[in-house]
């Protein structure tokens, strides 16, 4: 079962306060995660998980393409800045560091998918036992 097409933002500039007077500003709501840019911050299930801030960034840059393939030079670009290099495995070590962190914060579901000699594609789906 896809729950990839259910990703959802709230809040805006008009937004009502939420918590201590902060504004709930572009909050990203998918599957049982609840993303946080401004706050460089994700929830998998209620419970917050680690990420750094690179593997934060390379994370939303796959959220915010729900069900796209984006190709590692693409993500290189958006999240470090200018050409990756041949060879270059940078994408793939934080894809995999933020899997490895999204699987222990939460059970059941898998978040991003592998394309091989492609890149990523974001897109959770339950994962149920045989």
């Amino acid at each position: 079962m896809s729950a990839g097409r259910g990703l959802r933002r709230t809040g805006d500039a008009s937004a009502e306060a939420t918590g201590a007077g902060r504004r709930d500003t572009g909050v990203i709501r998918v599957a049982n995660l609840e993303i946080r840019p401004s706050e460089f911050e994700v929830l998998a299930g209620g419970k917050r998980v680690g990420l750094t801030v690179r593997e934060f960034q390379t994370f939303l840059v796959l959220v915010q393409r729900p069900d796209r393939v984006v190709a590692r030079p693409e993500i290189y670009a958006m999240v470090w800045g200018g050409q990756m290099a041949y060879r270059d495995r940078s994408v793939d070590v934080f894809v995999r560091k933020v899997r490895r962190k999204l699987a222990a914060a939460t059970s059941g579901w898998t978040y991003v998918h592998t394309h091989v000699g492609v890149g990523y594609r974001f897109n959770p789906e339950r994962v149920t036992s045989l």
